[in-house]
C-alpha cells in the first residue's frame, strides 16, 4: 500500500531488457535506500514494483511484459525521472490517500497551461472510467495523490501547486503524453455496489 504522495523524483539509469521482460535500474537518493531490501514493494510512476536487486544506491526492478503494456512504464528511456515512494509504514502521517500500486489504465494529457503560481492540466480519459472520477475526490496520477477539478464526458481537470511541479515528474508532462491512472479504491466500490443493487432492482 502506499499514499500517493512521491518521495523523490529519480532517474532511470539503465534498462536491460530480456524476452518478454524489462528491467529498470532507477538511482535512488542515499536516505531512500536505507532499510531497503530485496522483495519491498516500491511504487514508480505509480506502479508497485517488486526490487529484485540492489546495487550501492542503484536499486532494479523487473517489469512484466503486461505491466509494460498498461502503463507508461514501457516509454521510459535512460535519463527519464519516475516518481518514486517506498511502501506505507503503519503508524505514519497519511497525507494523501491510500492506494494500491496497480495501475487502472492511463490517460492523455490534451491541454495545459502554466502560471507562476498555478498549473491547469486536462486529461482525457477512456469513458468507461469516467464515472468514477468524481469533482473534488481523489485521483492517483503518476503515482501522485491528486484532487479532482471539473470533470467532463471525457475527461477531468487537475490543478496543481509550484511545490507538487517541483517534487515530481509532472512538470516535464507535455501534449499528447500518457499519465498512469489508480482510480481511487472506495469510489470504485460505492460506484460499482450502486450499479449492481439498482440492476438487481430493475431485474426484480
Amino acid at each position: 500500500m502506499f499514499t500517493g504522495i512521491v518521495q523523490t523524483c529519480a532517474p532511470v539509469v539503465e534498462i536491460i531488457e530480456k524476452p518478454q521482460l524489462r528491467t529498470l535500474v532507477v538511482s535512488l537518493p542515499k536516505g531512500l535506500c536505507e532499510n531497503l531490501e530485496i522483495g519491498a514493494s516500491v511504487a514508480n510512476n505509480g506502479v508497485c514494483l517488486t526490487v529484485t536487486e540492489l546495487r550501492d544506491n542503484k536499486v532494479f526492478f523487473d517489469v512484466m511484459e503486461e505491466t509494460l503494456n498498461k502503463t507508461n512504464l514501457i516509454n521510459l528511456q535512460v535519463g527519464d525521472p519516475v516518481n518514486i515512494e517506498r511502501s506505507l509504514v503503519f503508524g505514519k502521517e497519511i497525507g494523501g490517500h491510500l492506494v494500491s500500486g496497480h495501475v487502472h489504465t492511463m490517460a492523455t494529457l490534451t491541454e495545459l497551461e502554466q502560471t507562476a503560481t498555478n498549473c491547469r492540466m486536462r486529461l482525457q480519459l477512456p469513458p468507461q472510467w469516467m464515472k468514477y472520477i468524481l469533482h473534488k475526490g481523489f485521483v492517483g496520477i503518476d503515482g501522485c495523490s491528486l484532487t479532482v477539478g471539473d470533470t467532463f464526458s471525457d475527461g477531468f481537470e487537475l490543478h496543481l501547486i509550484p511545490e507538487t511541479l517541483r517534487l515530481t515528474n509532472l512538470s516535464e508532462r507535455q501534449l499528447g503524453d500518457q499519465l498512469n491512472i489508480e482510480i481511487d479504491s472506495q469510489t470504485q466500490t460505492i460506484v460499482d455496489t450502486v450499479e449492481r443493487v439498482l440492476a438487481a432492482k430493475q431485474l426484480g
